[in-house]
């Protein structure tokens, strides 16, 4: 079996060698594994972790271990496809893991889990044990990150590490910030010259990646649009304008055979237009010269009132599999580079980040504009 994960706030890039067999996809209720039959069909082969939103799942390099990310809870893993699971996060200060990433080190493999509150964890024994990396709680104007939705807890959303020097890290903080280090953690500096301080401060981060063919080129996806930098974060420009029918961007991925072909997920608007609209009209879009514009796939995406809040990129030495999540509970596959798209599961949990699948059924929060 090959597998591949499915979720908001995980990794989304996966190879193998042949097409993914297993697909692991994480609900608001536990995950759903999907199983590719010999005909080209998915069949729904059971759930795990019921009642628990799974936040973020990735497979570890090397092992083949599952993680995944509870919120609120701990960070679980799985060494044998699902069925029991470690709890690898004893006392952590933070309510929830949020976020989890894995990278190559020195030989073996460390992990990154970031926490609702913002917090930032590292392992390099598999989560035997944790280093606090603490300095996050003290980055540059961290008393102003809040999240809008009730509770206003700021969480760190996404990570990437650059593949040239481990000490280089990028961090997104939904909503504050997004930060570098260039000490493995120890200072961080906050990459706010792509906030218009003059017309609006938002600086709601969702993912940060760095382009396959130039570590140097930083691609975040934001509450604003999309932007990039081509000198490692110190400047950047806006790829999305008025005409981007997705208002509200989160999921990125590069195509493995094209770095210059991207794949980008969201919904119309910011969230606080889903309540009075009862729906995201959530879609994907495809640029094929690195986000600088932006069309539909040929064949369409199917039409409907929820979000596309998960993607992965499964790339194998034939092609690759792109699959996607929304909070419908509804997973689609595309084989053909993200052309044409069909529906492999219906009625799963939602696919999203929490309280987004409510915003869509009219609920809005408190007393909050931008949700």
């Amino acid at each position: 079996m090959t597998i591949a994960c499915l979720s908001t706030n995980g990794w989304n890039h996966f190879r193998t060698d042949v097409p993914v067999t297993e697909l692991f996809v994480a609900t608001t209720s536990g995950i759903a594994l999907l199983r590719r039959e010999g005909d080209g069909s998915w069949t729904r082969v059971r759930d795990m972790l019921s009642g628990n939103h799974i936040s973020a799942m990735t497979v570890e390099p090397g092992t083949g271990r599952l993680l995944a990310a509870c919120m609120p809870g701990s960070l679980m893993a799985s060494a044998d496809g699902g069925q029991s699971w470690d709890d690898l996060t004893p006392g952590w200060r933070e309510e929830g893991a949020y976020s989890v990433r894995c990278y190559p080190h020195e030989g073996g493999t460390r992990i990154y889990v970031g926490t609702q509150p913002a917090g930032l964890y590292r392992s390099d024994d598999g989560g035997a044990s944790w280093e606090d990396i603490a300095s996050i709680r003290t980055a540059p104007m961290h008393d102003q990150w809040r999240f809008p939705a009730p509770g206003h807890q700021p969480h760190l959303k996404t990570l990437y590490v650059d593949p040239r020097d481990a000490n280089v890290i990028y961090a997104g903080v939904e909503q504050g910030a997004l930060l570098k280090s260039t000490d493995g953690g120890k200072s961080w500096n906050d990459l706010d010259e792509f906030v218009d301080y003059e017309n609006f401060v938002y600086k709601d981060i969702h993912q940060v990646l760095l382009r396959p063919g130039n570590a140097d080129e930083v691609y975040i996806t934001t509450g604003l649009g999309i932007y990039c930098s081509h000198d490692a974060g110190s400047t950047w420009e806006r790829l999305t304008g008025d005409d981007f029918r997705i208002g509200y961007p989160d999921q990125l991925l590069f195509a493995p055979n094209d770095d210059q072909r991207l794949f980008v997920s969201g919904g119309f608007a910011i969230p606080y237009y889903w309540v009075e609209a009862k729906s995201a009209r959530g879609t994907v879009m495809i640029s094929e010269d690195g986000g600088r514009s932006w069309r539909a796939p040929r064949s369409g995406f199917p039409e409907g009132r929820s979000n596309v809040e998960a993607m992965s990129m499964c790339a194998h030495s034939g092609g690759y599999d792109i699959f996607a999540g929304t909070t419908d509970g509804e997973v689609l596959i595309s084989s053909d580079g993200g052309e044409s798209w069909q529906t492999i599961a219906r009625e799963l949990a939602p696919i999203s980040k929490p309280t987004h699948d409510v915003l869509i059924n009219g609920l809005a929060y408190e007393n909050d504009l931008h949700p």
